[in-house]
């Protein structure tokens, strides 16, 4: 009688199929090898432990399955090795994008930073903290040898702390005749200021202030009637250069 089949696309075996192939084949050694034994009586008692044992097919069926698992494994650990480089690119990708971060935080930081000390360095104040204009700017009278008020007189009990009002050089500290102890600094935008009266000062010439560094204390040497702080803006270092103190601090930010 005859076996027919039905067409229709194959498939590779799968592992079992594999395994019951080589479990059929080692059968049919062995089934072959029982018939080969019965043709001959001698041999006949001895063909199953023959085709079992002295074949070694036992030993080929578990050699099969041993190289499947031996396969197995190394598929596995080829799947893990794979997976742990993914993970680390994956690691190193996150350590640069941290990087990045980090770098262009402190970039942002650091521009912060210059700009604020852009802004410091670029501000003005007034010479005496919390103080106010005691006596206006050309105010006339007999207490000035030009006739006016050549700058203005700020509120100062003795002693108080006097500041240079913005970014400068000083070029002149220490006596100046009728201005007593007095500083003049010349300015980062060209201008200068003066602080006049002192009772000390505390800097010295082509020392480079900040705004709002001290510079001397307040007092009422030279010629004046009191302790104040005589403060000036002018022009150039020379007398009668000098323009209005109030409108010079008002135009660089000072509420006086």
């Amino acid at each position: 009688m005859a076996f027919t089949r039905s067409t229709g696309k194959h498939r590779a075996p799968s592992r079992m199929s594999r395994r019951s192939a080589q479990a059929a084949g080692a059968a049919a050694l062995a089934t072959s090898g029982v018939i080969g034994t019965l043709a001959s009586p001698a041999f006949a008692a001895d063909a199953e432990h023959a085709s079992l044992e002295d074949t070694g097919l036992n030993q080929a069926i578990t050699g099969y399955e041993l190289a499947d698992e031996v396969e197995d494994q190394a598929a596995a650990q080829e799947l893990a090795a794979e997976a742990a480089e993914r993970q680390a690119e994956a690691e190193a990708a996150a350590e640069r994008q941290a990087e990045v971060r980090f770098r262009a935080a402190r970039d942002a930081q650091e521009r912060a930073d210059r700009e604020a000390e852009r802004k410091r360095l670029d501000s003005f104040q007034l010479p005496v903290a919390g103080s106010y204009v005691s006596t206006a700017y050309r105010v006339g009278g007999s207490l000035w040898s030009s006739g006016s008020h050549s700058g203005v007189d700020f509120h100062a009990p003795y002693g108080s702390t006097v500041v240079s009002v913005g970014l400068g050089t000083v070029v002149e500290a220490g006596w100046g005749g009728a201005y007593g102890n007095n500083v003049v600094i010349r300015m980062q935008d060209g201008t200068y200021t003066q602080y006049a009266h002192l009772a000390s000062v505390g800097v010295s010439v082509g020392q480079t202030v900040m705004p709002g560094q001290q510079i001397g204390v307040s007092g009422s040497t030279g010629n004046s009637t009191g302790p104040h702080l005589h403060f000036e803006a002018r022009t150039s270092s020379e007398y009668g250069s000098d323009i209005d103190p109030v409108s010079y601090l008002r135009a660089r930010g000072v509420s006086v």
